[in-house]
Protein backbone atom coordinates (compact mmCIF):
# COMPACT_ATOMS: atom_id res chain seq x y z
CA UNK A 1 0.00 0.00 0.00
CA UNK A 2 0.96 3.62 -0.79
CA UNK A 3 1.39 6.49 1.50
CA UNK A 4 0.28 9.83 0.35
CA UNK A 5 0.95 12.75 2.45
CA UNK A 6 -1.16 15.67 1.64
CA UNK A 7 -1.66 19.50 2.36
CA UNK A 8 2.08 19.02 3.51
CA UNK A 9 4.93 21.56 3.44
CA UNK A 10 8.09 20.28 2.04
CA UNK A 11 12.10 20.79 0.58
CA UNK A 12 12.06 19.30 -2.44
CA UNK A 13 14.35 17.84 -4.82
CA UNK A 14 18.77 18.43 -4.41
CA UNK A 15 18.30 22.19 -4.00
CA UNK A 16 16.06 21.22 -0.89
CA UNK A 17 13.30 24.34 -2.52
CA UNK A 18 10.71 25.27 -0.42
CA UNK A 19 6.97 23.79 -1.10
CA UNK A 20 4.32 26.01 1.06
CA UNK A 21 1.89 23.39 0.60
CA UNK A 22 2.34 20.19 -1.35
CA UNK A 23 2.22 16.14 -1.11
CA UNK A 24 4.71 12.85 -1.05
CA UNK A 25 3.73 9.91 -1.96
CA UNK A 26 6.07 6.55 -1.01
CA UNK A 27 5.46 3.46 -2.41
CA UNK A 28 4.92 0.28 -0.99
CA UNK A 29 8.55 -1.00 -1.85
CA UNK A 30 10.02 2.68 0.66
CA UNK A 31 10.96 4.17 -2.43
CA UNK A 32 9.64 8.04 -3.37
CA UNK A 33 6.29 7.57 -6.17
CA UNK A 34 5.76 11.47 -6.14
CA UNK A 35 7.00 14.18 -4.31
CA UNK A 36 5.42 17.39 -6.00
CA UNK A 37 3.85 20.92 -5.14
CA UNK A 38 0.07 21.53 -5.10
CA UNK A 39 -2.95 19.55 -3.95
CA UNK A 40 -2.63 15.93 -4.08
CA UNK A 41 -4.97 13.94 -6.86
CA UNK A 42 -5.53 9.95 -7.34
CA UNK A 43 -4.59 9.18 -10.92
CA UNK A 44 -7.29 7.62 -12.72
CA UNK A 45 -7.78 3.85 -12.47
CA UNK A 46 -6.14 3.60 -9.30
CA UNK A 47 -7.18 1.86 -6.64
CA UNK A 48 -8.41 3.25 -3.26
CA UNK A 49 -7.48 0.26 -1.12
CA UNK A 50 -4.39 0.78 -2.28
CA UNK A 51 -3.62 4.07 -1.02
CA UNK A 52 -3.55 5.07 2.60
CA UNK A 53 -4.09 9.53 2.46
CA UNK A 54 -2.76 10.91 5.18
CA UNK A 55 -3.51 14.56 6.20
CA UNK A 56 0.04 16.15 6.87
CA UNK A 57 -1.34 20.04 7.42
CA UNK A 58 0.99 22.08 9.67
CA UNK A 59 4.00 19.75 8.99
CA UNK A 60 7.22 20.37 7.46
CA UNK A 61 8.64 17.40 5.12
CA UNK A 62 12.31 17.50 5.33
CA UNK A 63 15.00 14.65 4.15
CA UNK A 64 16.47 12.67 6.58
CA UNK A 65 19.67 13.51 7.81
CA UNK A 66 22.38 12.26 7.49
CA UNK A 67 26.02 11.76 9.91
CA UNK A 68 28.81 11.22 7.85
CA UNK A 69 31.29 10.68 10.65
CA UNK A 70 31.27 8.86 13.71
CA UNK A 71 33.17 7.06 16.32
CA UNK A 72 29.98 5.40 18.18
CA UNK A 73 31.61 2.75 19.76
CA UNK A 74 32.89 5.09 22.37
CA UNK A 75 30.43 6.38 23.50
CA UNK A 76 30.93 4.38 27.10
CA UNK A 77 33.69 7.07 27.56
CA UNK A 78 31.08 10.21 27.18
CA UNK A 79 32.97 13.47 28.47
CA UNK A 80 35.94 11.97 29.68
CA UNK A 81 39.28 13.79 30.40
CA UNK A 82 37.91 16.77 28.77
CA UNK A 83 40.95 19.08 29.69
CA UNK A 84 43.36 16.72 27.92
CA UNK A 85 44.77 17.03 24.43
CA UNK A 86 43.77 15.73 21.15
CA UNK A 87 46.19 13.01 21.50
CA UNK A 88 45.62 12.24 25.12
CA UNK A 89 42.06 11.88 24.69
CA UNK A 90 41.48 9.85 21.20
CA UNK A 91 45.65 8.61 20.12
CA UNK A 92 44.79 5.34 18.33
CA UNK A 93 47.76 3.90 20.24
CA UNK A 94 47.93 5.56 23.57
CA UNK A 95 44.82 7.91 23.73
CA UNK A 96 42.46 7.60 26.69
CA UNK A 97 39.84 6.21 24.65
CA UNK A 98 41.84 3.16 23.62
CA UNK A 99 42.18 2.47 27.06
CA UNK A 100 38.21 2.62 27.96
CA UNK A 101 37.56 0.35 25.01
CA UNK A 102 40.59 -2.32 26.02
CA UNK A 103 39.14 -2.55 29.22
CA UNK A 104 35.34 -2.31 28.42
CA UNK A 105 32.96 -5.83 28.45
CA UNK A 106 31.65 -6.09 24.63
CA UNK A 107 28.00 -5.78 26.01
CA UNK A 108 28.30 -3.03 27.82
CA UNK A 109 30.12 -1.43 24.68
CA UNK A 110 26.93 -2.73 22.65
CA UNK A 111 24.25 -1.38 24.77
CA UNK A 112 26.04 1.88 24.85
CA UNK A 113 26.47 2.12 20.98
CA UNK A 114 22.94 1.60 20.75
CA UNK A 115 21.36 4.23 22.45
CA UNK A 116 23.53 6.41 21.20
CA UNK A 117 21.93 5.27 17.47
CA UNK A 118 18.53 5.75 19.11
CA UNK A 119 19.16 9.38 19.72
CA UNK A 120 20.36 9.93 16.65
CA UNK A 121 17.02 8.65 15.37
CA UNK A 122 15.11 10.52 17.73
CA UNK A 123 16.89 13.91 16.26
CA UNK A 124 15.65 12.98 12.51
CA UNK A 125 19.35 11.07 11.26
CA UNK A 126 18.65 8.19 9.44
CA UNK A 127 21.73 7.11 8.26
CA UNK A 128 25.47 7.67 9.72
CA UNK A 129 28.79 6.73 8.91
CA UNK A 130 30.96 5.49 11.79
CA UNK A 131 35.13 4.50 11.68
CA UNK A 132 34.56 1.52 12.98
CA UNK A 133 37.74 -0.06 15.33
CA UNK A 134 38.57 -3.26 16.25
CA UNK A 135 38.46 -5.34 12.98
CA UNK A 136 36.06 -7.97 12.39
CA UNK A 137 35.00 -8.05 15.82
CA UNK A 138 34.33 -4.53 16.17
CA UNK A 139 32.46 -4.62 13.41
CA UNK A 140 30.06 -7.39 14.18
CA UNK A 141 29.71 -6.00 17.59
CA UNK A 142 27.87 -2.47 16.00
CA UNK A 143 25.89 -4.72 14.06
CA UNK A 144 24.82 -6.86 16.86
CA UNK A 145 23.97 -3.44 18.46
CA UNK A 146 21.72 -1.98 15.51
CA UNK A 147 20.84 -5.42 14.21
CA UNK A 148 16.86 -4.61 15.27
CA UNK A 149 17.06 -0.84 14.47
CA UNK A 150 15.76 0.60 10.77
CA UNK A 151 18.79 3.23 10.48
CA UNK A 152 21.07 3.16 7.79
CA UNK A 153 25.06 2.69 8.77
CA UNK A 154 28.02 2.94 6.51
CA UNK A 155 30.72 1.11 8.04
CA UNK A 156 34.21 1.99 7.64
CA UNK A 157 36.52 -0.55 8.87
CA UNK A 158 39.88 -0.26 10.45
CA UNK A 159 43.05 -3.19 11.02
CA UNK A 160 44.87 -1.99 14.62
CA UNK A 161 47.69 -1.49 12.86
CA UNK A 162 50.03 2.14 13.44
CA UNK A 163 53.90 2.59 12.13
CA UNK A 164 56.50 5.13 12.82
CA UNK A 165 56.08 7.36 9.59
CA UNK A 166 59.96 7.21 9.28
CA UNK A 167 60.28 3.62 8.55
CA UNK A 168 60.29 4.19 5.37
CA UNK A 169 63.84 5.98 5.55
CA UNK A 170 65.87 2.82 6.09
CA UNK A 171 63.23 0.41 4.70
CA UNK A 172 62.15 -1.05 8.18
CA UNK A 173 58.69 -1.49 8.40
CA UNK A 174 58.15 0.13 5.26
CA UNK A 175 55.26 -1.99 3.50
CA UNK A 176 52.49 -3.77 5.16
CA UNK A 177 52.89 -7.02 5.76
CA UNK A 178 50.78 -10.79 4.33
CA UNK A 179 49.12 -11.04 7.61
CA UNK A 180 48.40 -7.23 7.88
CA UNK A 181 47.06 -7.41 4.22
CA UNK A 182 45.02 -10.27 4.57
CA UNK A 183 43.14 -8.64 7.79
CA UNK A 184 42.43 -5.83 6.17
CA UNK A 185 41.19 -7.78 3.22
CA UNK A 186 39.02 -9.67 5.58
CA UNK A 187 37.50 -6.62 7.14
CA UNK A 188 36.80 -4.96 3.79
CA UNK A 189 34.86 -8.51 2.75
CA UNK A 190 32.34 -7.36 5.71
CA UNK A 191 32.31 -3.52 5.56
CA UNK A 192 31.43 -1.05 3.24
CA UNK A 193 35.31 0.35 3.00
CA UNK A 194 37.94 1.23 4.99
CA UNK A 195 38.16 4.33 7.83
CA UNK A 196 42.18 5.16 8.19
CA UNK A 197 43.15 6.86 11.43
CA UNK A 198 45.50 9.43 9.58
CA UNK A 199 48.45 9.34 6.92
CA UNK A 200 51.43 10.28 10.18
CA UNK A 201 50.86 6.11 11.06
CA UNK A 202 51.62 5.15 7.54
CA UNK A 203 54.39 5.23 4.91
CA UNK A 204 53.42 6.09 1.44
CA UNK A 205 53.86 2.54 0.89
CA UNK A 206 51.29 1.72 3.21
CA UNK A 207 48.97 3.96 1.87
CA UNK A 208 49.24 2.83 -1.44
CA UNK A 209 49.03 -1.04 -0.72
CA UNK A 210 45.47 -0.01 0.79
CA UNK A 211 44.17 1.53 -2.18
CA UNK A 212 45.32 -1.35 -4.29
CA UNK A 213 43.40 -3.73 -1.49
CA UNK A 214 40.37 -1.51 -1.93
CA UNK A 215 40.58 -1.56 -6.02
CA UNK A 216 41.15 -5.57 -5.96
CA UNK A 217 37.99 -5.57 -3.26
CA UNK A 218 36.25 -3.26 -6.05
CA UNK A 219 37.35 -5.09 -9.23
CA UNK A 220 36.37 -8.29 -7.94
CA UNK A 221 32.69 -7.09 -7.01
CA UNK A 222 31.74 -5.83 -10.35
CA UNK A 223 32.34 -9.20 -11.68
CA UNK A 224 29.41 -10.47 -9.25
CA UNK A 225 25.92 -9.94 -10.03
CA UNK A 226 23.90 -7.34 -8.34
CA UNK A 227 27.28 -6.15 -6.43
CA UNK A 228 27.68 -2.69 -7.69
CA UNK A 229 28.20 -0.57 -4.67
CA UNK A 230 31.98 0.26 -4.36
CA UNK A 231 33.50 0.20 -0.60
CA UNK A 232 34.76 3.57 -0.16
CA UNK A 233 38.25 4.98 1.77
CA UNK A 234 38.05 7.40 4.22
CA UNK A 235 41.05 8.90 6.35
CA UNK A 236 41.27 11.68 9.06
CA UNK A 237 42.98 14.53 7.48
CA UNK A 238 44.82 18.10 8.71
CA UNK A 239 42.90 17.87 11.58
CA UNK A 240 44.99 19.58 14.04
CA UNK A 241 48.28 22.19 13.49
CA UNK A 242 50.56 19.61 15.50
CA UNK A 243 49.68 16.91 12.70
CA UNK A 244 50.20 19.44 10.04
CA UNK A 245 53.73 20.38 11.10
CA UNK A 246 54.66 16.95 11.76
CA UNK A 247 53.55 15.90 8.37
CA UNK A 248 55.80 18.87 6.80
CA UNK A 249 58.96 17.65 8.95
CA UNK A 250 59.02 14.62 8.25
CA UNK A 251 57.90 14.02 4.62
CA UNK A 252 58.75 17.69 3.26
CA UNK A 253 54.39 17.28 2.51
CA UNK A 254 51.46 17.98 3.51
CA UNK A 255 49.08 15.30 5.38
CA UNK A 256 47.15 16.28 2.05
CA UNK A 257 49.25 16.32 -0.07
CA UNK A 258 50.48 12.41 0.53
CA UNK A 259 47.28 11.11 1.05
CA UNK A 260 46.11 12.31 -2.54
CA UNK A 261 49.48 11.09 -3.92
CA UNK A 262 49.42 7.59 -2.62
CA UNK A 263 45.87 6.61 -0.57
CA UNK A 264 43.54 9.03 -3.59
CA UNK A 265 41.26 8.82 -1.16
CA UNK A 266 37.39 9.07 -1.41
CA UNK A 267 36.46 11.43 1.97
CA UNK A 268 38.77 12.87 4.34
CA UNK A 269 37.40 14.02 7.58
CA UNK A 270 38.22 17.33 9.15
CA UNK A 271 40.70 19.37 6.64
CA UNK A 272 39.85 21.64 9.59
CA UNK A 273 43.84 22.88 9.46
CA UNK A 274 43.84 22.36 5.61
CA UNK A 275 45.56 25.34 2.92
CA UNK A 276 44.05 26.08 -0.18
CA UNK A 277 46.25 23.87 -2.12
CA UNK A 278 44.88 21.39 0.00
CA UNK A 279 41.32 22.18 -0.73
CA UNK A 280 41.98 22.21 -4.26
CA UNK A 281 43.66 18.63 -4.43
CA UNK A 282 40.51 17.61 -2.79
CA UNK A 283 37.93 19.59 -5.07
CA UNK A 284 40.41 17.71 -8.18
CA UNK A 285 40.27 14.37 -7.07
CA UNK A 286 36.45 14.61 -6.22
CA UNK A 287 37.19 13.14 -2.82
CA UNK A 288 34.07 14.25 -0.14
CA UNK A 289 35.43 16.66 2.90
CA UNK A 290 33.35 15.76 6.24
CA UNK A 291 34.06 18.78 8.67
CA UNK A 292 33.69 18.08 12.11
CA UNK A 293 33.41 21.71 14.13
CA UNK A 294 32.19 20.97 17.42
CA UNK A 295 34.65 17.80 18.25
CA UNK A 296 37.40 20.51 16.61
CA UNK A 297 36.10 22.85 18.73
CA UNK A 298 35.94 20.46 22.09
CA UNK A 299 40.13 19.97 21.40
CA UNK A 300 40.89 23.46 20.19
CA UNK A 301 41.58 22.72 16.98
CA UNK A 302 40.12 25.59 14.76
CA UNK A 303 37.42 26.24 12.84
CA UNK A 304 36.92 24.41 9.31
CA UNK A 305 36.96 26.88 6.71
CA UNK A 306 33.68 25.43 5.18
CA UNK A 307 33.18 28.49 2.24
CA UNK A 308 36.63 28.61 1.05
CA UNK A 309 35.87 24.88 0.79
CA UNK A 310 33.24 25.67 -0.84
CA UNK A 311 34.48 28.32 -3.33
CA UNK A 312 37.00 25.90 -4.09
CA UNK A 313 34.08 23.26 -5.55
CA UNK A 314 34.66 21.08 -3.10
CA UNK A 315 32.06 18.68 -2.29
CA UNK A 316 31.32 18.97 1.91
CA UNK A 317 29.77 17.20 4.44
CA UNK A 318 29.35 17.04 8.20
CA UNK A 319 29.59 14.50 10.82
CA UNK A 320 29.46 14.72 14.53
CA UNK A 321 33.04 12.83 15.29
CA UNK A 322 33.51 10.49 18.48
CA UNK A 323 30.89 10.61 20.81
CA UNK A 324 33.27 11.43 23.96
CA UNK A 325 34.08 14.87 22.91
CA UNK A 326 29.94 15.64 21.63
CA UNK A 327 26.75 14.07 20.91
CA UNK A 328 26.04 13.00 17.98
CA UNK A 329 23.60 15.01 17.29
CA UNK A 330 24.08 16.75 13.28
CA UNK A 331 21.03 19.77 13.94
CA UNK A 332 23.69 21.41 16.70
CA UNK A 333 26.57 20.57 14.38
CA UNK A 334 24.68 22.64 11.29
CA UNK A 335 23.94 25.31 13.85
CA UNK A 336 27.52 25.17 15.46
CA UNK A 337 29.27 25.81 11.93
CA UNK A 338 26.79 28.37 10.84
CA UNK A 339 27.41 30.78 13.68
CA UNK A 340 31.33 30.44 13.88
CA UNK A 341 31.73 30.52 10.26
CA UNK A 342 30.69 33.93 10.36
CA UNK A 343 32.99 34.84 13.26
CA UNK A 344 35.73 32.62 12.18
CA UNK A 345 35.51 33.63 7.68
CA UNK A 346 33.79 36.55 8.17
CA UNK A 347 31.53 34.82 4.92
CA UNK A 348 28.03 34.63 5.52
CA UNK A 349 27.29 31.09 4.36
CA UNK A 350 23.94 30.30 3.10
CA UNK A 351 22.09 28.41 5.17
CA UNK A 352 20.69 26.25 2.59
CA UNK A 353 23.86 25.20 1.76
CA UNK A 354 24.83 23.58 5.40
CA UNK A 355 21.94 22.16 5.38
CA UNK A 356 23.13 20.51 1.75
CA UNK A 357 25.87 19.12 4.42
CA UNK A 358 23.42 16.88 6.33
CA UNK A 359 21.11 16.23 3.14
CA UNK A 360 21.88 15.87 -0.63
CA UNK A 361 25.90 15.69 0.15
CA UNK A 362 26.30 13.52 2.78
CA UNK A 363 24.24 11.35 1.14
CA UNK A 364 26.57 11.53 -2.13
CA UNK A 365 29.96 11.05 -0.01
CA UNK A 366 28.36 8.09 1.50
CA UNK A 367 27.03 6.70 -1.77
CA UNK A 368 23.20 6.57 -0.50
CA UNK A 369 19.99 6.87 -2.42
CA UNK A 370 18.43 9.28 -0.15
CA UNK A 371 19.60 12.66 1.57
CA UNK A 372 16.76 14.78 -0.66
CA UNK A 373 13.09 14.31 -1.35
CA UNK A 374 12.05 13.16 -5.37
CA UNK A 375 10.63 10.15 -7.23
CA UNK A 376 13.16 7.12 -6.82
CA UNK A 377 14.97 8.32 -3.95
CA UNK A 378 14.43 5.98 -0.48
CA UNK A 379 11.69 7.45 1.71
CA UNK A 380 13.68 8.87 4.52
CA UNK A 381 11.44 11.91 5.72
CA UNK A 382 11.65 13.61 8.82
CA UNK A 383 8.56 15.40 10.05
CA UNK A 384 8.78 18.55 11.62
CA UNK A 385 5.97 20.66 13.76
CA UNK A 386 5.89 23.76 12.17
CA UNK A 387 3.36 24.84 15.04
CA UNK A 388 6.10 23.61 17.97
CA UNK A 389 6.24 26.63 20.31
CA UNK A 390 10.25 26.93 19.38
CA UNK A 391 9.15 27.39 15.30
CA UNK A 392 5.94 29.58 14.66
CA UNK A 393 6.23 31.77 13.00
CA UNK A 394 8.36 30.15 10.82
CA UNK A 395 9.66 32.87 8.47
CA UNK A 396 12.66 31.57 6.99
CA UNK A 397 11.98 26.96 6.80
CA UNK A 398 15.12 25.98 6.33
CA UNK A 399 16.75 28.84 8.70
CA UNK A 400 14.12 27.42 11.34
CA UNK A 401 15.71 23.88 10.71
CA UNK A 402 19.72 24.55 11.88
CA UNK A 403 18.95 27.32 14.08
CA UNK A 404 15.91 26.09 16.22
CA UNK A 405 14.67 22.49 15.69
CA UNK A 406 15.32 19.87 18.10
CA UNK A 407 13.98 16.47 18.83
CA UNK A 408 10.79 18.48 20.10
CA UNK A 409 9.65 19.36 17.20
CA UNK A 410 10.55 16.41 15.54
CA UNK A 411 7.27 14.17 14.96
CA UNK A 412 8.25 11.42 13.33
CA UNK A 413 11.23 10.30 11.11
CA UNK A 414 10.56 7.55 8.80
CA UNK A 415 13.38 5.00 7.00
CA UNK A 416 12.58 3.35 4.21
CA UNK A 417 8.82 4.34 4.41
CA UNK A 418 8.49 3.43 7.57
CA UNK A 419 7.82 5.23 10.73
CA UNK A 420 10.97 4.33 12.77
CA UNK A 421 9.00 3.90 16.16
CA UNK A 422 6.10 2.67 14.59
CA UNK A 423 3.78 5.85 15.33
CA UNK A 424 1.95 7.81 12.67
CA UNK A 425 0.75 10.89 12.15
Amino acid sequence: MSLVFKNASLLLGKELTYIPRGYLEVGHDGIIKEAKRGVYQSSTGRNSDDIRILDAEGFLLIPGLINAHTHIGDSIGKDIAVDSTLDERVHPVFGTKQKILRKSEPDHLRTFIRSSVLSMIKNGITAFGDFREGGIEGIKLLNDAISDLPIKCTIFGRIEHYTDINASKDGSQKNLSAKIQQMTSDVLGVSNGLGISGANENTNEMLSQYRKLINAKNKGMTKLKGQSKKLIVAIHAAETEKTMEFSKLHTGETEVSRIMKYLKPDILVHMTNANEKDMALASENRSGIVVCPRANGVVGAGIPQVAKMLEQGCLVGVGSDNVMLNSPDILRELDYIWKASRSFEKRFLQTKDILKMATTNNAKILKLNSGYLDCGRDADVVFIDKTHVDLFPMHDPITSIIHRVTSDSIKAVMIDGKFADGAHL
